[in-house]
Parts: structure tokens; sequence; C-alpha cells
């Protein structure tokens, strides 16, 4: 009997089955901007290889002023038709199934031609939007209909008509963005008329054998939002319109408050998906912050769905579903949900991949090929992990060396802070992996240049220490490091002063003022970023606001640099980060001087001309001054004449970027 009966059944759609109850969710990846179609196809058909029961694309648009930014692809000609069917063949003989998804962005197309309902600029776009008229609103109905009959032409299983995250048919939906008095607009059956309206064209033309999924934003987190009733009003018209599936959605991306970073809880938002359950006849899709077999099996065991969405979780591992199906879930490659090369990358207009998996997205470059070669590394953080599991991958006989006593370097400091709790299975994948993967691990051992004699190759990951500031006084009792708080060794005071504001000071101060985790509470994360049930609050939207707990202690953070505090991290997760200290009165100080450190605190003053010394009174001081390479085995071994690669935090110290490591120690070996 399967460990996961529920995830794993089959689907009946009644023209079509799903082999299982797994969705690899929409996401826009830039690869069909590349018009690489090989690369495209062979994204998809990997996944569709590890046994998912349907795939979603990136969003396409349905005409140019739909498009997410200028450019964006879509089904635009017989050209595009034939470039899609390489996809749609690719997938199909790997024996999969997939559907495109139809996104018109309406205000948030990143161009001067967007439209939207009423001119209503979006918070996320500097290009105020055009008003559509009757003939407007028809030509927008007509291109999305086209574009699920080219779909249809192209081999694709199904589309999905996207109506959530606050893009276009969504913004018809609420007053937030519609003001309009005619037939579009005014009481909810005129706003609600424009998303049943193409849903029921779009089943006119496609015919009934052929997969309708409609995506509905089930909690806007926006003022103004969609009541309970009128979501529920919604899903009954669009099932009664033609639609196969309803698929969900999870806030506005103007929404403030996160759906989808790793700080949110484990499938935080199925609660509100049970809700639509026994409303409508179709299935029912749920998603968000589900990334393992167990929480999706558990999410269809609690009655919230019919089939649940993972969509970076087919990043991080292609081969999720056939690993679940073969007991191996332990051998998954978690998603951790950090946004960096995946959402991260989409925001900065480069191709998503993942941190986990350098290889998403990068099927056709990054090739692992045999290879009979001995490699030893040192050093088992990320770097060094990535790299011995891909010289593993390509046949190598690996030895991996580490003065620690168990792997995962700098990740073990990671999983200690709240919010990250997700390194903690990453670093269990890792174990899981290299028992696998049969490499031979030496742990507490402190590699010499005898060690490592004789192997092929030797690759350093030695990764990073801490960075002398040079400040008069830190050699005091009340100074620690950030090594020694994120590993629990000392004890910190009340009063705090963190010296360094890049990634590594927002996570001590994160760890400094949180008492527990919400992240592992829900209902403390809810009321933490004042989420409320959308039967009793208009879009989720509690009236009286984000309710945190108070913070554990009292915390100044403070940089060099006069720009704002945070500026440098992640794109799409730094205003999380920066938000949650503010709740927790977290103190920010940019462009100070450190003067000193005594007995009463941290002495600054600001500016060149050393001006306004101040006292920071802080019991402890804790020195997050950023790392430098630790690359004294390397030099060591270019001394006497052995050939090393240098890859890591042990190249590049810039902000344990664990991407830049776990990306930089897989190519090195693919080019061994």
């Amino acid at each position: 009997m399967s460990t996961y009966p529920l995830l794993l059944a089959p689907l009946d759609l009644g023209f079509t089955t799903l082999k299982n109850r797994v969705l690899m969710g929409s996401m826009h990846t830039g690869l069909e901007e590349t018009r690489d179609w090989n690369r495209v196809a062979e994204f998809y058909a990997e996944r569709a290889r590890g046994g998912v029961g349907l795939m979603v694309t990136g969003g396409m648009a349905p005409n140019a002023e739909g498009g997410v930014f200028p450019g964006a692809a879509g089904l635009f000609s017989e050209a595009d038709i034939a470039n899609h069917k390489i996809v749609t063949d690719r997938v199909h003989d790997a024996g999969g199934k997939i559907a495109m998804q139809i996104l018109h962005a309406g205000r948030y197309a990143y161009s001067k031609d967007c439209v939207a309902p009423s001119p209503v600029k979006s918070p996320i776009s500097p290009f105020p939007p055009q008003v559509l008229d009757e003939d407007g609103i028809e030509k927008q109905i007509t291109d999305m209909v086209t574009a699920a009959t080219r779909a249809r032409e192209a081999g694709y299983d199904g589309v999905e008509v996207m109506g959530s995250e606050g893009y276009f048919l969504n913004q018809f939906l609420v007053t937030h963005t519609n003001k309009r008095e005619d037939r579009w607009g005014g009481s909810y059956e005129n706003r609600m008329r424009l998303p049943v309206e193409v849903v029921r064209r779009v089943r006119e033309a496609v015919g009934d054998d052929f997969i309708v999924i409609y995506r509905l934003s089930m909690i806007d987190l926006i003022p103004n939002g969609s009541t309970w009733e009128e979501v529920v009003m919604l899903a009954k018209a669009i099932e009664a319109a033609g639609a196969n599936i309803l698929n969900t959605g999870i806030g506005w991306h103007e929404a403030r408050i996160p759906t989808i970073a790793t700080s949110v809880p484990r499938r935080a938002f199925t609660w509100v998906t049970k809700k639509l359950m026994g409303e409508v006849t179709i299935p029912i899709i749920t998603s968000n912050r589900i990334n393992t077999p167990q929480v999706g099996e558990d999410v269809l065991a609690d009655g919230c769905a019919d089939m649940v969405s993972m969509a970076r979780p087919f990043l991080a591992d292609p081969h999720f579903v056939i690993k679940a199906e073969a007991g191996n879930a332990p051998l998954i490659a978690p998603c951790i949900a950090c946004n960096q090369a995946c959402l991260d990358h989409t925001f900065s207009m480069k191709i998503a991949s993942c941190l986990v998996n350098p290889k998403a997205a990068h099927e056709t470059e990054l090739v692992l090929t045999p290879s009979e070669k001995s490699v030893a590394i040192v050093g088992a953080g990320p770097a060094g992990l990535a790299s011995a599991l891909a010289a593993a991958e390509r046949g190598m006989t690996v030895t991996l060396f580490d003065r620690a006593d168990e792997i995962g370097g700098q990740l073990n400091m990671a999983k200690q802070v709240p919010g990250k709790e997700e390194f903690w299975g990453l670093v269990d994948y890792y174990r899981a992996a290299v028992a696998e993967a049969g490499i031979t691990l030496k742990l507490g051992k402190t590699a010499t240049a005898d060690d490592l004699a004789g192997f092929d190759e030797v690759i350093i990951a030695t990764g990073v220490m801490p960075r002398d500031p040079q400040i008069e006084g830190q050699d005091g009792p009340n100074v620690l490091s950030y090594i020694d708080v994120l590993r629990g060794k000392a004890d910190v005071g009340k009063r705090v002063a963190i010296i360094g504001a890049g990634g590594i000071g927002f996570d001590v101060a994160e760890y400094l003022v949180t008492d527990g985790s919400p992240t592992e509470d829900l209902d403390e994360w809810l009321e933490e970023w004042g989420v409320g049930d959308p039967e009793m609050t208009r879009g989720g939207i509690r009236p009286e606001g984000p309710q945190p707990e108070k913070p554990a202690r009292h915390v100044t953070l403070l940089q060099r640099k006069a720009t704002k505090l945070g500026k440098g991290l992640g794109k799409t997760t730094g205003w999380i980060h920066r938000a949650t200290l503010k709740m927790k009165d977290v103190q920010m100080v940019a462009g100070v001087n450190y003067e000193r450190i005594d007995a009463n605190g941290l002495h600054v003053s600001f500016g060149e001309a050393r001006e306004r010394p101040t006292l920071i009174e802080a019991d402890t001081i804790v020195m997050c001054a950023g790392q430098l390479p630790e690359r004294s085995l390397a030099d060591a071994l270019d001394a006497i004449g052995i050939n090393c690669h240098v890859i890591g935090g042990a190249d590049v110290a810039a902000e344990l970027d664990a991407k830049r490591a776990i990306d930089q120690g897989t190519r090195l070996v693919a080019s061994l």
C-alpha cells in the first residue's frame, strides 16, 4: 500500500484522468521568452518524467497589452503554435499532461499600454492603466478565447484562466480597482460578469473534452477585497460556465502580507480552500507552502481540497512524485521557499532556477556526463555538498571532508533563525542524499595536504571566517560573534546592539527578538500579520491590523553605509524581513562610525566628520560585520604544487550566498 494513498490516487475528469492529485502550478521561468523551444520542452518533459499528474505553464499573454512586460510570450501566430507543439509533444512522449495558463496582467502589466477596468494605478508598476470601453473589453475576451483555441491546436491538454493574484480578471471583481458604473461594475453580479463570460466562451470554443481550470482568488488580502459570499458566488458561476477545476489563488501581488516566503507556515491557507469544499461539485485545488508528500497527503486527508498545487517544489526536484511513489521521500530535494533563484530572478528579468537545484530551467546546458575520476572535497557546507552530489551523479569516486561533526556548515546556523525552519529539512535531505550516493564522508577531520594527495581533483569549500571590524573594546565580555549567538553557545542580554545589517545581521535580529517562531504556529502567524477569516472580514484583512507578540529583546541594528537598511536583501523577501523587525520595534540606524565598546554599550558617531557622538546602551554587542574567505588550506596546497578548485565562501565571502555557492559547485563539477 502507498504511503500517500490520497495524493497518488487518480482524478477522473470524465473525458480524461489525471494519474495523481499533484499539480505543478504555474511559474514564470522566462524560458519561453528565450525562444529556445528545445530548452522549454526539456524543462517540462523532465517534470513529466518525474510523474506529476498535470502541469500548468507560466502565464502566456493573450495579447500585447496583457503581457506582464513588453515581449512576454504568448500564442500570437501560427509560428507560436508550432513552437508550443514542440513542448506539448515532448511532454506527451514523457507520459505527462500540460495545460497552458492564459495570463492577462491588466494594470500589473509593466507597460504604458496596460489596460484596466478603472484608472487606478498599480503600486507595483509606474504606468497608469488605460480604461477599457465596451469594445476594449470585448477585444480582451476575444483574445483570451483565441489563446485557448490556439492552445488546443498546439496540443495542450487544457488551459488555466488566471483570475487571481490581482491580475486583470481579479481587478474587475473588487471595488478596490473597479470603479465602473456600467454593466461591468457596480453590483457584484456585474463585477463578476467578465471572468464568467471568459470561461463560458472559452468552454464554448474548445469543446467538452479539454481541461479548463479557473484560478480563483480565495482570499485577496487587500482592503476592499472580495467577501467570502462573493467568492462562493463566483465559484458557482464559474462551474456553471464550464470550468472543470477550480485552482486556488492567495493574495494580490500588492498585498503586504507574505504568502509563499519561507517564513509563511506550511499549508498556511488550506483552511481557506476547505471552506469552499461542498459549495461546488468540480474538483478544487489548494496551494501555497505545500512542499513535501506528507504535507500534501495531510491536506487531502483533512478534506481541504481534491488536489494540491506545488510549483517551486518542482524546481527543487522534478522527480518529486516518483520519489514519493517509491517511498524515497527523504531523497526529495526540498523547496525551502527562499525565492532567491526563482521569484527574485523573475523580477530581475533573469531566467528562474532554484537555489537547491541549479539545473532547474538549465536542463539542456548544465549536464552531468559520466566520469571515472576521483575527487576530494573539503568542506561540507552548501558548496561542498552540492559539488559532492554532482560528482557522485557523474559516477566519480567522492570523498568529503569536514572538521565539524555534522554536515551543513552555516546552514546549521540558518536553521536556528525563526522563519527559516525549512533549512532543517535541507540539511536532512543532504544527509540522506550523501548516504544514498555512496560518498565517503570524513567528519571531525581537518584535511591536510597528505589526505588530499592522489585524488584526480581537489575542491576546497572551506567557507568563511568573520571579518574583524577592529573596534576598540571588541574583546570585552559583552561582545559576541553571530556564530556564538546562532549556535546557542552564549547568553545574550535584554538590550542588544548588532554591528552589521546585512543578511546575517537581519537574521540575528529576528532570532533575538522572537521567543518561539510564528512559522511553527499558524494561529500566531495569522495574528502577527493581521490575516482574518474571509467569512468575517472582507478580503481576509483584520480591522485591527497586525498583532505581533512583544519582542523578546530591545535590539538596535546598525550599519556603516548611509543607505536604507536591508537594501541588499532579496528582491521579493526583503520587505518581509524589514516589516518583521519593524513590528518588533527594532531600531535601525545607518551611516554610523563604530567608535568604541565599553561596559555601557556601543559608542557611535555619524558621517565623515564623526559628528553626534551617541551611546547605544546595550548589555550585549553582536558582531555581524561581514566575512572573509577561509583560504588557508587552498593557499597551503598552492604553495606545495597541488592544484585545487576553490568554491563557495572560500572563493567569495559575499553574504554567505548559498545560491551562488551551490550553483558554482555544481557547474564546476560539470566542467571537470
